[in-house]
């Protein structure tokens, strides 16, 4: 093949994806340093193949010399169709890349592309999947195509029993039409659980403990419980905490029912509430170390205060979806920001993104690697925002006392420089 080394491989990723024989291509070492990593993948969509661009990038690119500002936060998607100016847009997409990995999907012949700092490239393995493409007299199974023509693979079925007695499902296991959009909710909170199982202890031996705070009905105390016990077989103790005791009461006789011995209920008040107690307030036989704490949409102030309770325990991870933001609102005192505050409208919408920002910010200060996260399509809900802190460094660290020091002064310019709140 004739051309540059971005040139052949972008040749070499067309024809592979063409062919069916394209498992991926992983591009990493970016040029840019607010990305991760990127994936090229191929995928029907609209009935049209194309290769999926994949960025994962960081959110906060003003932060860039904090080298352990932890896991990508972002992804962007670009499709790149067959239209015949693929080949010139992957090789500009290489271009921000200094190592390229192309894996086939039938031998997994592995084509690398490097790219040395002074501008050397070369390309490692084409020939052998060059040889793997010309291969066609073997017939090879081509690789089922990714997209949106295929049905979605999710986590949950909806025939679990749990979904049935919580309404979500019929008794025959498909998930009732008005429900759908919760039912997708769940399983995208627990894709993006998932992704933090890495900062659980992971031994055997260690009793995971989870808490829901303003747990509401529990569909997601019993996602999650059956997540970690059935899914992970993982050895779980959880409790659901939230103030309605009538609740309460139908989500333990729900769990009795399943025989879900580690998950239980408790009537309280969250700010009061510490792991392990019964409704009295009086410690149980269950030791008050506290994994990850979980919120879905806990209404305006009271996702302050689960961010404030589990970030005091030092949960592991912390997950919460807001519900509501009025308290800003109401309090928003920054003459800098009244071209925007003016307006009923864009007011409502900054301050709902910079409540979140501060209640980031507060977990940093405590700890927290921390992430905005899009948990599902803000066409069926605008509660869509998922709040993620992974604790990694010491709140007494000089990174943490610089992260209040921010929170603090974000603080005083929307609130106004005198107050006390």
């Amino acid at each position: 093949m004739n051309g540059s080394p971005k040139e052949r491989l972008a040749a070499l990723v067309v024809r592979a994806a063409q062919s069916g024989k394209l498992k991926r291509a992983v591009l990493s070492k970016p040029k840019d340093k607010s990305v991760a990593k990127a994936t090229l993948t191929p995928k029907v969509i609209g009935k049209r193949l194309c290769l999926q661009l994949e960025k994962m990038c960081y959110a906060d690119t003003a932060d860039m010399a904090d080298t352990s500002r932890g896991a990508p936060v972002q992804a962007k998607h670009e499709n790149i169709f067959f239209d015949g100016g693929e080949i010139s847009r992957l090789v500009e997409i290489f271009e921000d890349f200094m190592q390229i990995n192309t894996v086939s999907a039938v031998g997994g012949a592995v084509c690398e592309y490097k790219c040395a700092k002074g501008g050397k490239e070369v390309l490692i393995g084409e020939g052998k999947l060059l040889s793997e493409l010309d291969t066609v007299a073997d017939a090879p199974q081509k690789l089922p195509l990714l997209g949106n023509d295929r049905k979605k693979n999710y986590i949950l079925s909806g025939e679990e029993e749990f979904f049935k007695l919580l309404g979500i499902s019929d008794k025959n296991g498909r998930v009732h039409d008005k429900k759908q959009a919760k039912f997708r909710q769940i399983n995208r909170f627990l894709e993006l659980l998932r992704d933090t199982e890495y900062a659980l202890l992971s031994d055997d031996t260690h009793i995971l403990h989870i808490c829901d705070l303003c747990c509401g009905k529990s569909y997601l105390s019993f996602a999650v419980y059956y997540y970690f016990t059935v899914i992970r077989k993982r050895k779980t103790v959880m409790i659901g905490v939230d103030m309605k005791a009538d609740v309460v009461d139908e989500c333990n006789r729900i769990a009795h029912i399943l025989k879900m011995d580690g998950l239980s209920f408790v009537a309280a008040d969250i700010t009061l509430y510490e792991f392990g107690n019964d409704e009295s307030g009086t410690p149980t036989d269950i030791l008050p170390y506290v994994d990850m704490v979980i919120s879905l949409h806990a209404c305006d102030t009271a996702t302050d205060m689960v961010l404030d309770k589990a970030s005091k325990w030092g949960a592991k991870v912390i997950l919460s979806t807001p519900c509501c933001h009025h308290e800003l609102n109401k309090k928003l005192n920054c003459p800098s920001l009244g071209f925007i505050a003016e307006h009923s409208m864009l007011r409502q919408k900054l301050c709902d993104a910079a409540t979140d920002a501060l209640r980031l910010g507060l977990l940093r200060s405590r700890g927290y690697d921390v992430a905005a996260l899009e948990l599902i399509d803000p066409e069926e809900t605008p509660k869509n925002i998922l709040l993620r802190g992974i604790l990694k460094f010491s709140p007494d660290s000089p990174r943490a006392r610089r992260a209040l020091e921010e929170y603090e002064a974000a603080r005083a310019f929307l609130l106004g420089k005198e107050t006390n709140d």
